[in-house]
């Protein structure tokens, strides 16, 4: 990539140099963010092809798959290279073409590929054939010397992986087990969640014991009192009780007065009238 900016005056170089360094710090944490950073570099440098492969890559990690595979075509016509020829058919995939990322694994490019280019061009593949509805036909095209070998690679985690899911996905669960054990296995980087998918095939569940809810709260305890302060309680509940039996008894007196009191106070009827007497 350096060697490539040389090509470039060189303020305008370490510009693009700057901007690329952002793209490749980003891309796992924060896709749209390199995403940004990519198309400052393609503007200041778009004829120069680790630019533009820089660009493919972080549309591909946003889901542009459209502007990704633009950019990755452009990048080996600078070059000549067929590095990027699976991601080029998983970019296919990813705009809802399988049948093309299929017929991409057939063309002689993917002869000139690497071993680990080989394996990912396998792995693009055996996704097609499940996006098609062909489960069974992507468990074959996963089954390969690279799976059948003990040495760990880059990719080994990946491809057990791959495999495991998609046994699973027809039905064999006990075998898919394995391969995701395997795949955990190989997987020093944490590239996969084969952890998680033996847990969850083991009837497993994980609590972040370091989330807590508004259920978990721990409730709070009890205050303890000190004998000065239950001797003070019992004093306060004695003297309200002494209360409450006095205004009983005035209550009392006062409601047995009353009644006396009333008919004192009522006056006397005057005598009826005798309506015979003349």
């Amino acid at each position: 990539m350096r060697q490539e900016l040389m090509s470039l005056p060189k303020g305008l170089a370490e510009e693009v140099a700057r901007n690329l360094v952002m793209v490749a710090n980003l891309l796992d944490e924060d896709p749209e963010q390199a995403y940004a950073y990519s198309r400052i570099a393609l503007r200041l440098a778009s004829r120069v092809a680790a630019v533009r492969e820089a660009a493919g890559f972080a549309s591909y990690a946003t889901g542009k798959y459209s502007e990704a595979l633009a950019e990755f075509r452009a990048a080996r016509r600078m070059t000549g290279s067929v590095e990027l020829w699976p991601v080029m058919a998983d970019c296919e995939r990813g705009m809802g073409r399988p049948e093309r990322a299929l017929a991409m694994a057939g063309e002689p490019e993917v002869n000139k590929l690497d071993k680990a280019g080989q394996v990912e061009m396998r792995l693009v593949a055996a996704g097609a054939r499940k996006d098609m509805g062909q489960a069974d036909a992507a468990v074959v095209t996963l089954q390969s010397p690279e799976l059948a070998s003990n040495s760990v690679q880059p990719w080994t985690a990946r491809l057990r992986y791959a495999y495991a899911d998609a046994l699973l996905e027809v039905g064999r669960e006990a075998e898919a087990r394995e391969w995701f054990a395997k795949a955990l296995e190989a997987d020093q980087g944490g590239q996969t969640d084969a952890s998680d998918r033996l847990a969850e095939l083991d009837g497993v569940e994980f609590t972040d014991a370091l989330v807590e809810s508004d259920d978990d709260e721990p409730a709070e305890e009890p205050a303890v009192e000190t004998a000065v302060e239950v001797e003070a309680d019992a004093e306060a509940e004695a003297k309200i009780e002494a209360e409450t039996e006095v205004k009983a008894e005035a209550e009392a007196t006062e409601a047995a007065e009353k009644p006396a009191e009333e008919s004192a106070e009522k006056p006397a009827e005057a005598p009826k009238a005798d309506d015979d007497k003349s």
